[in-house]
C-alpha cells in the first residue's frame, strides 16, 4: 500500500516528491535532486531484466539537453561507448559475453558524471535497456509537470533545484494528532540525501520548539533528548524518523492538531562543505495507512 507523500509548498521542492510510478520504475536515478550548475553523479539503477528475459545485456542512456557529460564509469566485462554530441549525447554499455550480462534477479548501477543546467526544472534521461530477449525503452515523459503516475515506462527523472533549496528527498511524512491542552507531539518522515548532509534545524509555526530527538533505554526507562549535533544523512541512504526511534519532537503547541489538517514545517540542512539549504513542507496530521504508530512511554532528559 502506498503511503501519502509529503506535500511541499514550493514548486521546486514539489518536484522531489513525484508520483508513485517513478518509485517502482526499473531504471531510475537515486532519490533526491541536484543544485543548479552543480556536478552530479548519475547512477542508473537497473532493477530487473526485460519481460521473459534472463539477463540485461545493454544499457544506453540518452543525455538530455543542458546536461554536460564529463565521463562515464566502465564496467568489467562490458564495452563502454560515449558520444558527447551537444544536446543529444549518449552513453552505452554493452555486455561482451553472456557471462558478463546482468542476471534478471540482480540489481546494478551504471554511472556517468556531468554538470546539470543552471536553471531549475526536471531533467529526463531516456534509457534503452536491452536484454537477451527483447528490450524496454524507458523514455516516457509526462505531457506537463513532473509526475510519472500512469506511465508504463517512464524516463529516469532528475530534479534540478535552485540554490538554497535542499536536494533531500522527503517521503511518508506525517504528524501525530493532538488534543486541546496537549503541549507536545511528534512528526515522522523518511529522508534521503543524494550527497552526505546533515539536518541541523527545524521550525514550524505550529509549535514553539521543534527538534530531532533520540530515544534510548536507560535502565528500565525510555528517555528522550535532543539529538546532539543534528541528524546525519549519509549519501544515498534513507534515514527514517519514526515512533519509538529518532523523531521530530514538537513542543509548546500553539493549538490542537486535528486529523486531516496540515502542519507547515521548514527543515534546514548543512553539507560537509558548509553549504546551507532548506526545504518547506506541509505535513498531514494523522498516520498513513499501515504506519507503525506505537509510541512507547518515555521521559524527557534535560
Amino acid at each position: 500500500m502506498n503511503h501519502p507523500r509529503t506535500i511541499l509548498k514550493t514548486a521546486a521542492a514539489c518536484a522531489l516528491l513525484a508520483g508513485t510510478a517513478a518509485a517502482f520504475a526499473h531504471v531510475t536515478l537515486p532519490r533526491g535532486g541536484a543544485t543548479v550548475g552543480s556536478d552530479y553523479n548519475a547512477a542508473f539503477r537497473v532493477g530487473h531484466a526485460c519481460e521473459g528475459a534472463k539477463a540485461t545485456t545493454g544499457l544506453a542512456v540518452r543525455l538530455p539537453k543542458g546536461f554536460l557529460l564529463s565521463d562515464a564509469q566502465a564496467r568489467k566485462g562490458w564495452k563502454l561507448d560515449v558520444q558527447k554530441n551537444a544536446g543529444d549525447g549518449e552513453v552505452r554499455w554493452t555486455a561482451e559475453s553472456p557471462q558478463a550480462a546482468l542476471p534478471a534477479g540482480e540489481r546494478a548501477e551504471f554511472v556517468l558524471r556531468g554538470k546539470v543546467p543552471g536553471t531549475p526544472g526536471p531533467l529526463w534521461f531516456k534509457v534503452l535497456q536491452t536484454c537477451d530477449v527483447g528490450s524496454i525503452d524507458w523514455a516516457e515523459v509526462p505531457a506537463s509537470g513532473s509526475s510519472t503516475a500512469g506511465l508504463k515506462s517512464p524516463a529516469a527523472r532528475l530534479d534540478v533545484v535552485a540554490q538554497g533549496v535542499a536536494t533531500v528527498d522527503v517521503r511518508d511524512g506525517w504528524v501525530r494528532q493532538s488534543v486541546p491542552g496537549q503541549s507536545g507531539t511528534g512528526a515522522f518522515m523518511k529522508l534521503t540525501a543524494p550527497t552526505g548532509t546533515k539536518l541541523v534545524g527545524i521550525t514550524t509555526p505550529a509549535a514553539g520548539v521543534a527538534e530531532v530527538h533520540e530515544m534510548k533505554m536507560e535502565g528500565d526507562t525510555m528517555k528522550m533528548r535532543e539529538l546532539p549535533g543534528g541528524l546525519d544523512l549519509p549519501a544515498g541512504q534513507t534515514v527514517e524518523l519514526k515512533p519509538g526511534g529518532n523523531h521530530v519532537m514538537m513542543m509548546d503547541l500553539k493549538q490542537a492538531l486535528a486529523k486531516g489538517s496540515t502542519v507547515p514545517m521548514t527543515l534546514r540542512f548543512e553539507d560537509a562543505k558548509g553549504q546551507k539549504s532548506s526545504l518547506e513542507l506541509n505535513l498531514p496530521v494523522g498516520a498513513p495507512e499501515g504506519a507503525d504508530t506505537a509510541a512507547p512511554a518515555h521521559q524527557h532528559k534535560h
